[in-house]
Protein backbone atom coordinates (compact mmCIF):
# COMPACT_ATOMS: atom_id res chain seq x y z
CA UNK A 1 0.00 0.00 0.00
CA UNK A 2 1.50 3.87 -1.31
CA UNK A 3 2.53 5.19 2.03
CA UNK A 4 1.21 9.10 2.05
CA UNK A 5 4.04 12.11 2.91
CA UNK A 6 2.06 12.30 6.35
CA UNK A 7 2.83 8.88 7.33
CA UNK A 8 6.41 8.77 6.12
CA UNK A 9 6.80 12.55 8.38
CA UNK A 10 5.82 10.14 11.50
CA UNK A 11 7.74 7.37 10.44
CA UNK A 12 10.87 9.51 10.71
CA UNK A 13 10.10 11.18 14.01
CA UNK A 14 12.15 9.76 16.62
CA UNK A 15 10.62 7.58 19.35
CA UNK A 16 7.06 6.81 19.33
CA UNK A 17 5.98 7.39 16.35
CA UNK A 18 7.70 4.38 15.26
CA UNK A 19 5.75 2.42 18.32
CA UNK A 20 2.69 2.23 16.79
CA UNK A 21 3.88 -1.36 15.29
CA UNK A 22 5.16 -2.39 18.61
CA UNK A 23 1.20 -1.79 20.08
CA UNK A 24 -0.39 -5.36 21.71
CA UNK A 25 -3.64 -5.76 23.16
CA UNK A 26 -3.37 -5.92 26.73
CA UNK A 27 -6.03 -8.14 27.30
CA UNK A 28 -4.31 -10.94 25.81
CA UNK A 29 -2.15 -11.88 28.63
CA UNK A 30 1.38 -14.18 27.94
CA UNK A 31 0.49 -17.95 27.44
CA UNK A 32 2.86 -18.54 30.83
CA UNK A 33 0.98 -15.93 32.36
CA UNK A 34 -0.64 -18.51 34.24
CA UNK A 35 2.95 -19.60 35.82
CA UNK A 36 1.97 -16.85 38.79
CA UNK A 37 -0.12 -18.83 40.34
CA UNK A 38 2.38 -20.88 41.77
CA UNK A 39 4.95 -18.10 42.71
CA UNK A 40 4.97 -17.02 45.92
CA UNK A 41 2.52 -14.97 47.52
CA UNK A 42 5.16 -12.64 48.61
CA UNK A 43 4.48 -9.64 46.12
CA UNK A 44 7.95 -8.48 46.43
CA UNK A 45 9.17 -11.99 45.17
CA UNK A 46 6.48 -12.08 42.89
CA UNK A 47 8.50 -8.68 41.11
CA UNK A 48 11.80 -10.36 41.47
CA UNK A 49 10.67 -13.42 39.50
CA UNK A 50 9.58 -10.97 37.21
CA UNK A 51 12.19 -8.94 36.62
CA UNK A 52 14.46 -12.26 36.47
CA UNK A 53 12.15 -13.15 33.66
CA UNK A 54 12.10 -10.35 31.31
CA UNK A 55 15.71 -9.91 31.96
CA UNK A 56 16.64 -13.28 30.89
CA UNK A 57 14.93 -12.54 27.58
CA UNK A 58 16.58 -9.27 27.08
CA UNK A 59 19.89 -11.16 27.66
CA UNK A 60 19.32 -13.65 25.68
CA UNK A 61 18.43 -11.85 22.58
CA UNK A 62 21.33 -9.64 22.82
CA UNK A 63 19.45 -6.09 23.72
CA UNK A 64 21.14 -3.33 25.19
CA UNK A 65 19.06 -2.61 27.78
CA UNK A 66 19.58 -1.63 31.78
CA UNK A 67 17.41 -2.11 34.93
CA UNK A 68 15.75 0.82 36.45
CA UNK A 69 13.47 1.65 39.55
CA UNK A 70 13.22 -0.59 42.63
CA UNK A 71 14.72 -3.26 41.65
CA UNK A 72 18.06 -1.98 40.79
CA UNK A 73 17.84 -0.22 44.32
CA UNK A 74 17.49 -3.64 45.26
CA UNK A 75 20.36 -5.11 43.37
CA UNK A 76 22.52 -2.35 44.70
CA UNK A 77 22.20 -3.03 48.29
CA UNK A 78 19.13 -1.85 49.33
CA UNK A 79 15.83 -3.28 51.23
CA UNK A 80 13.48 -5.85 49.09
CA UNK A 81 10.50 -3.50 49.67
CA UNK A 82 9.67 -3.20 46.44
CA UNK A 83 7.44 -0.58 44.54
CA UNK A 84 4.28 -1.55 42.40
CA UNK A 85 6.45 -2.77 38.63
CA UNK A 86 9.59 -3.38 37.28
CA UNK A 87 11.09 -0.92 35.49
CA UNK A 88 13.76 -1.50 32.42
CA UNK A 89 15.07 0.88 30.32
CA UNK A 90 16.25 0.75 26.80
CA UNK A 91 17.41 3.28 23.94
CA UNK A 92 14.10 4.18 21.21
CA UNK A 93 15.49 2.96 18.50
CA UNK A 94 15.71 -0.37 20.00
CA UNK A 95 11.75 -0.30 21.03
CA UNK A 96 10.75 -2.62 18.34
CA UNK A 97 12.97 -4.91 18.33
CA UNK A 98 12.56 -5.00 22.12
CA UNK A 99 9.35 -5.70 21.81
CA UNK A 100 9.62 -8.37 19.04
CA UNK A 101 11.84 -10.12 21.50
CA UNK A 102 9.24 -10.30 24.07
CA UNK A 103 6.25 -11.02 22.01
CA UNK A 104 8.53 -14.25 20.71
CA UNK A 105 8.78 -15.04 24.26
CA UNK A 106 5.27 -14.93 24.91
CA UNK A 107 4.46 -11.59 26.49
CA UNK A 108 2.09 -8.84 25.35
CA UNK A 109 3.60 -6.10 24.60
CA UNK A 110 1.50 -2.54 24.19
CA UNK A 111 1.46 1.31 23.90
CA UNK A 112 0.01 3.39 27.32
CA UNK A 113 -0.93 7.43 26.43
CA UNK A 114 2.37 8.06 28.02
CA UNK A 115 4.35 8.57 24.91
CA UNK A 116 8.24 7.88 27.06
CA UNK A 117 7.77 4.10 27.42
CA UNK A 118 5.71 0.24 26.36
CA UNK A 119 4.58 -1.68 28.79
CA UNK A 120 3.86 -5.57 29.37
CA UNK A 121 2.92 -7.80 31.76
CA UNK A 122 4.79 -11.12 33.26
CA UNK A 123 4.02 -13.31 36.18
CA UNK A 124 0.75 -11.16 37.09
CA UNK A 125 3.37 -8.07 37.37
CA UNK A 126 3.96 -4.93 35.48
CA UNK A 127 6.87 -4.26 33.64
CA UNK A 128 7.67 -0.78 32.02
CA UNK A 129 10.10 -0.43 29.21
CA UNK A 130 11.44 3.05 29.34
CA UNK A 131 13.47 4.75 26.22
CA UNK A 132 13.10 8.48 28.10
CA UNK A 133 14.01 8.75 31.69
CA UNK A 134 13.68 12.42 33.26
CA UNK A 135 12.14 13.29 29.58
CA UNK A 136 15.55 12.70 28.71
CA UNK A 137 16.06 9.77 25.76
CA UNK A 138 18.34 6.43 27.36
CA UNK A 139 21.37 6.78 25.52
CA UNK A 140 24.15 4.36 24.63
CA UNK A 141 26.22 5.94 27.26
CA UNK A 142 23.73 5.91 29.89
CA UNK A 143 23.69 1.84 29.65
CA UNK A 144 27.38 1.22 29.03
CA UNK A 145 27.87 3.02 32.43
CA UNK A 146 25.55 -0.08 34.04
CA UNK A 147 26.99 -2.90 35.67
CA UNK A 148 26.33 -6.69 36.07
CA UNK A 149 24.73 -7.33 39.16
CA UNK A 150 22.45 -10.17 40.41
CA UNK A 151 18.70 -10.02 41.27
CA UNK A 152 18.66 -13.00 43.01
CA UNK A 153 20.21 -15.25 41.13
CA UNK A 154 20.35 -13.75 37.81
CA UNK A 155 22.65 -11.34 36.84
CA UNK A 156 21.36 -8.46 34.61
CA UNK A 157 23.18 -4.46 33.83
CA UNK A 158 21.79 -2.07 36.08
CA UNK A 159 22.10 1.76 36.19
CA UNK A 160 25.14 2.86 38.00
CA UNK A 161 23.45 4.62 41.53
CA UNK A 162 24.57 7.48 40.25
CA UNK A 163 22.02 7.16 37.12
CA UNK A 164 19.50 5.67 39.18
CA UNK A 165 19.15 8.65 41.70
CA UNK A 166 19.67 11.12 38.96
CA UNK A 167 16.51 9.58 36.68
CA UNK A 168 14.18 9.93 40.11
CA UNK A 169 15.79 13.55 41.43
CA UNK A 170 15.95 15.01 37.55
CA UNK A 171 11.88 14.19 37.26
CA UNK A 172 10.69 16.41 40.48
CA UNK A 173 8.75 19.26 39.47
CA UNK A 174 6.09 21.38 40.64
CA UNK A 175 3.53 18.24 39.74
CA UNK A 176 5.47 15.69 40.97
CA UNK A 177 7.95 16.07 44.18
CA UNK A 178 7.68 13.57 46.38
CA UNK A 179 10.46 13.58 48.04
CA UNK A 180 9.28 11.10 50.73
CA UNK A 181 9.58 8.06 48.46
CA UNK A 182 13.50 9.13 47.39
CA UNK A 183 14.42 9.75 50.83
CA UNK A 184 15.19 5.74 51.47
CA UNK A 185 17.25 5.15 48.21
CA UNK A 186 19.05 8.08 48.56
CA UNK A 187 19.99 6.84 51.95
CA UNK A 188 20.68 3.43 51.06
CA UNK A 189 23.04 4.41 47.52
CA UNK A 190 24.54 7.58 49.53
CA UNK A 191 27.92 6.19 49.56
CA UNK A 192 27.91 4.94 45.80
CA UNK A 193 26.22 8.61 44.17
CA UNK A 194 28.66 10.68 42.70
CA UNK A 195 26.77 14.03 44.68
CA UNK A 196 28.84 16.42 42.73
CA UNK A 197 28.38 14.77 39.50
CA UNK A 198 24.67 14.73 40.09
CA UNK A 199 24.66 18.37 41.24
CA UNK A 200 26.59 19.52 38.11
CA UNK A 201 23.82 17.24 36.03
CA UNK A 202 20.83 18.50 37.51
CA UNK A 203 22.13 22.20 37.16
CA UNK A 204 20.25 25.18 39.52
CA UNK A 205 16.34 23.36 38.97
CA UNK A 206 14.86 24.01 42.02
CA UNK A 207 12.83 20.83 42.80
CA UNK A 208 16.53 18.95 42.44
CA UNK A 209 18.18 21.91 44.49
CA UNK A 210 15.77 21.40 47.10
CA UNK A 211 15.89 18.18 47.58
CA UNK A 212 19.62 18.01 47.65
CA UNK A 213 19.54 21.10 50.66
CA UNK A 214 16.90 18.51 52.27
CA UNK A 215 19.22 15.72 52.45
CA UNK A 216 22.37 17.90 54.04
CA UNK A 217 19.38 19.21 56.87
CA UNK A 218 18.98 15.44 57.54
CA UNK A 219 23.01 14.89 57.48
CA UNK A 220 22.20 12.18 54.24
CA UNK A 221 24.86 14.00 52.15
CA UNK A 222 27.64 16.82 52.98
CA UNK A 223 26.85 20.68 52.14
CA UNK A 224 27.03 21.30 48.59
CA UNK A 225 29.66 24.04 47.48
CA UNK A 226 26.69 26.59 47.84
CA UNK A 227 25.45 25.79 51.40
CA UNK A 228 28.43 25.62 53.01
CA UNK A 229 28.52 28.03 55.96
CA UNK A 230 31.16 30.89 55.59
CA UNK A 231 34.04 30.34 57.26
CA UNK A 232 34.81 33.16 59.74
CA UNK A 233 37.56 36.20 58.76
Amino acid sequence: MPQHADDQALDQQAGVAELRLATGDRGSGPPHEGVAEGLPVDRNQAILEAAKQVGSILKREGHAFALAGSVAVYAHGGSENLQHDVDFCFRPEDAQAVADSLRAAGLSVYTPPEDWLLKTDCFGQQVDLIFQLAHQPVTTELLERARPLPVDSVFMPVLSPTDLVHSLVAAFSEHHCDFGAVLPIARTLREKVDWDALRRACGSDPMPDAFFYFLERLDVIPPGPSHKPEEAP
